[in-house]
């Protein structure tokens, strides 16, 4: 063979190839504020009102190309015509609309890993659109900003080069006074999806691209307030304070600072000093929590020579103080409990974009589910997001934009975390991070990044952040327990291993879990073990749960069925399937079971008590910094489920932390003739802006120690009943109701009641569930056991007449899957009297080599009419083994359709614990009512365990001509091992 090769040189490196260029142009990062022309528009805070301040978001045209060399030439020059271009929603992610496609990757970089360099393949996408600058701008300096571009961008005005940034999920600003002009100018940005700073970008998350956050223009006078860093510190007592104001500007004859309290009052007013720090005393100010969100305005104002106004901000402001002090996380001298859940910017329509709308109703919904943390995953959110949790009240771990996962798939975690060369690529998103964000007071903790290894870069980060605010401490998980980090941090622990940690006392910091309880799908399980560690061992801080919603993308069917896609969908590659769906929301923001379970676990008031008959009940104030005061209770007494007695407490003068022992109706002042329950409610103040006086932030039940009454009402008259043996069925007859067994396998084939018949699938032993997402592992040895398969072989059959009103049937039975040894064997013995009712006892003997079961109980199928199911028990909701604190003894009744949850990948649903009885009826009145003699689970399902195992989408799912019913002497508990420890050893179904 001959080739021919010539020598040139090589092509210059682009900058979003080049590792030693972040940005050209680009201004110094500083805390966000939005410019006003009066301290009175200042005051009123309303950036959209605001004359200095101009959002671009809306319609730009756009171009999109496969790789570099498919973008317009030139297109960023003033008169390109781009008429033929499509439009585009800015802010938005390109894939979102039409262009590429979206990809989901858990780990592994969705490009070679050869660092700095990225595919030359690298999508590029063009924006262009013209506007005005207002007259009244005329003679300032003009700015444009850039909230969050997903990799790397260029930026043209009127066709001069404007600047260049990377570093997706932080600010860029950039002046462009000198290129813009009176009237209209035209704006043009180049984005490419991958640059070097993408292997910094390794989230588990859809790779999306584009201008994703909001652009806008801002003017500001010649001399105008460049930054304002805002520091209080409380005194020993945590009573007075001082206010810190260090102004960063440009030297201005007369800068104001006045503070103003909720209720519009100045509290103070002090000059500043200009391009220095202020420090001004506050007498006993209103300090801030998340359980009381108490904020100030601070409005600086700078003024010219001649006193007038050149400009003004504001600033939220919260006194108070964050310090570590051994094995606490001190706010304000009061230890911490943190009750958190992990946050990514997800939409199911808008991809990474999120409106001020969008993120308050996820706070909103935090709040209402007692979450009073948010772990920011993993990158700093939109400042709206943060100016929120400073109102609403949430403690806030602000995370660096830095994940380095991939690397770990070859073979070194720590590569460019431990590679000098990437060191100000690293310290750059610490620097941006920090000088945005250090001004809200819900930021409690620094997070360098997630799951980057570690190395000599985070310490650099480490150092650049204490240098510049020692008002917080900061983790990073993968520090492990060194030294260089305030507190210690993990993800997913055992439960045995966070005791561990708890109780250990040669590391005088505090543990946090970043991560912990894997919420995908059905889960997660062992919440209440978790939280009775924690509330047992002082270190131990608490912990977020990963994560708050699930990353679907909404898609319809042609017959325009909703349906959420995940990694795969869109035949992404590589993609980690329905990893992303593991949040305790659904995309659309649908509260799953695993939050209301949470809720519970995180409720700031508790009731308990040792002894009910004594009459008291002791309620334990939970909350870190409120007074119980302004809480309403109501309670009832309950009978089998129905409302016998009602009344309320008031006067619950609870300080936080402390108890109150209340009375409560003693057992003499209620029947004896049922199983009682006390139930307590209470309900949130008014003050709440989150939630109205009817929101239920926290409840208890009691059982008051009296005998029970029988499950279930049987009659007690004497019917007569009567067997018989045709060809191939034993029948059995009564006054009103006839039963087959058949003689070839011994099911109950057939029963009829007042020519009703009940039975479309005989009543089956069954040990299958449709895996949860957490069941994963385990589910594979399940699956190669057979337990989804299995057949049943016949033994032996027999029949007694025991009286003239009671005949036993016996099966014996042996159950085994094709290609598999026998699993278990089984005994049902039928006991059929005149009354009609079938009791059934069941009795099974696993082979030597057969694991645990997913579940053990029985499966038949009652005619799709039957679709109304009541119970009582534990509800109104599903409830597991592992996950049934937040439920509650009563009689409960819906659809059988309403007990179907819509997990994104079908599973597992509905399951009742502690069930007295359960009936299933139709649209008549008839039905089947059935009990144990102990507890038992139930659940009713419109789709065959067949269509929910099979089933990778809801689409997938057909209702059955059968509605399905489970009665469960157990299920195996849920856990989390989807990533995370799996059920502990007694929510297992062990023999």
């Amino acid at each position: 063979m001959n080739v021919s090769v010539s020598s040139e040189a090589s092509p210059q490196l682009e900058d979003w190839q080049r590792l030693d260029i972040l940005s050209r142009n680009r201004e110094e990062p500083h805390t966000s504020f939005v410019p006003f022309p009066t301290t009175e528009s200042a005051t009123l805070g309303q950036r959209l009102l605001s004359s200095r301040y101009k959002l671009l978001n809306g319609n730009w045209k756009f171009s999109y190309a496969e790789r570099p060399s498919g973008a317009p030439p030139n297109f960023h020059t003033d008169h390109f015509d781009t008429s033929s271009w499509q439009n585009i929603t800015v802010p938005g992610n390109w894939q979102m609309q039409g262009h590429g496609k979206p990809n989901y990757s858990n780990v592994r970089y969705p490009y070679p890993v050869d660092p700095p360099h990225v595919p030359s393949d690298n999508s590029v996408g063009c924006y262009r659109r013209n506007f005005a600058v207002p007259a009244e701008w005329d003679g300032t300096r003009l700015f444009v900003t850039f909230d969050g571009v997903d990799s790397a961008f260029q930026v043209w005005v009127n066709g001069h080069f404007v600047g260049y940034s990377q570093g997706s999920h932080m600010p860029a600003e950039f002046e462009i006074t000198e290129a813009s002009r009176p009237g209209v100018n035209s704006i043009s940005v180049k984005v490419w999806q991958w640059c070097d700073g993408s292997y910094l970008e390794d989230q588990d998350m859809w790779r999306l691209s584009g201008i994703f956050r909001d652009v806008f223009l801002t003017s500001r006078p010649e001399k105008f307030i460049r930054d304002v860093r805002i520091g209080t510190i409380l005194d020993s007592e945590y009573r007075d304070a001082v206010l810190i104001v260090d102004l960063d500007s440009d030297w201005i004859a007369k800068l104001e600072g006045r503070l103003i309290d909720s209720s519009g009052t100045v509290v103070l007013t002090s000059e500043l000093v200009s391009g220095g720090q202020t420090r001004v005393d506050v007498v006993n100010p209103d300090k801030w929590n998340a359980e009381q969100p108490n904020l100030y305005s601070l409005i600086v104002t700078a003024f010219g020579d001649d006193n007038e106004v050149l400009e003004a901000a504001r600033f939220d402001v919260g006194f108070r103080t964050i310090a570590v002090d051994g094995i606490r996380l001190l706010l304000n001298g009061t230890p911490l409990t943190l009750r958190g859940v992990n946050h990514h910017d997800t939409h199911p329509d808008k991809g990474h974009t999120m409106s001020r709308d969008d993120l308050e109703r996820d706070i909103v919904l935090m709040k209402q589910y007692n979450v009073n943390t948010v772990r920011t995953s993993h990158y700093p959110p939109d400042s709206c997001f943060l100016e929120l949790c400073d109102r609403y009240g949430l403690y806030v771990i602000d995370e660096a934009d830095i994940e380095t996962h991939g690397f770990g798939e070859v073979g070194n975690l720590h590569q460019i975390s431990n590679d000098p060369e990437w060191q100000e690529s690293y310290v750059d998103r610490a620097r941006r991070m920090v000088e945005r964000d250090r001004n809200h007071p819900s930021i409690i903790m620094w997070s360098l990044g997630n799951e980057s290894g570690y190395g000599c870069n985070h310490e650099a980060m480490m150092a650049w952040i204490r240098a510049s605010d020692l008002s917080r401490p900061i983790h990073y998980e993968q520090a492990f327990e060194n030294k260089s980090v305030d507190i210690v941090s993990c993800m997913y622990p055992t439960i045995e291993g966070l005791i561990l940690q708890g109780q250990k006392t040669d590391d005088p910091r505090p543990y946090f879990m970043c991560e912990y309880a894997h919420a995908m799908g059905n889960g997660p399980g062992s919440l209440k073990e978790y939280w009775d560690a924690i509330e047992t061992y002082p270190r131990l801080l608490g912990g977020c749960v990963w994560e708050w919603a699930d990353h679907g993308i909404r898609q319809k069917t042609e017959s325009g069925l909703e349906w959420f896609a995940y990694g795969g969908d869109f035949e992404d590659h590589p993609n980690d399937g329905n990893f992303c769906i593991d949040g305790l929301v659904s995309a659309d923001r649908i509260p799953h079971q695993g939050l209301i379970e949470l809720k519970k676990l995180y409720e700031p008031i508790r009731a308990l008590s040792t002894n009910i008959a004594d009459g008291t009940i002791t309620i334990h104030n939970r909350y870190q910094f409120r007074n119980l005061n302004d809480v309403t209770a109501a309670w009832s007494i309950n009978c089998n489920g129905v409302t016998v007695q009602t009344g309320s407490l008031s006067d619950l003068n609870i300080q936080a932390g402390a108890s109150m022992d209340v009375s409560i109706p003693t057992i003499s002042q209620v029947k004896r003739d049922g199983e009682y329950f006390f139930d307590i409610r209470f309900f949130a103040p008014s003050s709440h802006a989150w939630c109205t006086t009817t929101h239920e932030i926290a409840f208890a039940q009691f059982a008051y120690p009296v005998d029970h009454a029988k499950s279930v009402s049987r009659s007690n008259e004497l019917h007569r009943v009567t067997a018989k043996e045709t060809q191939h069925a034993l029948v059995m007859q009564g006054e009103d109701f006839a039963l087959y067994f058949s003689k070839d396998d011994g099911s109950l084939s057939h029963w009829e009641s007042n020519n009703v018949e009940f039975l479309t699938c005989a009543p089956r032993i069954n040990v299958w569930r449709a895996p949860t997402d957490n069941d994963v592992h385990m589910a594979r040895g399940w699956s190669a056991a057979g337990y989804d398969r299995l057949m049943r072989r016949l033994v032996n059959m027999e029949w007694f007449i025991v009286s003239d009103n009671s005949v036993e049937v016996v099966v014996t039975s042996v159950h085994s899957a094709p290609a598999k040894r026998p699993a278990f064997d089984s005994v049902i013995r039928y006991t059929v009297t005149g009354t009609g009712s079938v009791e059934m006892n069941v009795t099974i003997e696993p082979r030597e080599g057969s694991i645990a079961f997913p579940r053990l109980g029985l499966e038949l199928g009652l005619p799709v009419s039957f679709s109304q199911f009541a119970w009582y028990g534990n509800g109104p909701h599903d409830s597991y083994s592992d996950r049934k604190e937040s439920v509650r003894v009563g009689h409960f009744n819906g659809n059988v359709a309403d007990q179907y949850h819509p997990y994104v990948r079908p599973q597992e649903y509905g399951n009742k614990t502690d069930v007295r009885w359960a009936l299933v009826t139709n649209g008549s009145g008839a039905g089947l009512l059935a009990s144990g003699d102990s507890f038992i689970n139930a659940s009713v399902h419109q789709y065959s365990l067949r269509n929910l195992t099979d089933s990778r989408h809801t689409y997938d799912l057909v209702p059955d001509s059968t509605t399905w019913l489970y009665l469960d002497h157990a299920q195996c508990g849920l856990g989390s091992e989807s990533c995370g420890p799996g059920p502990l050893p007694e929510y297992l179904l062990n023999y």
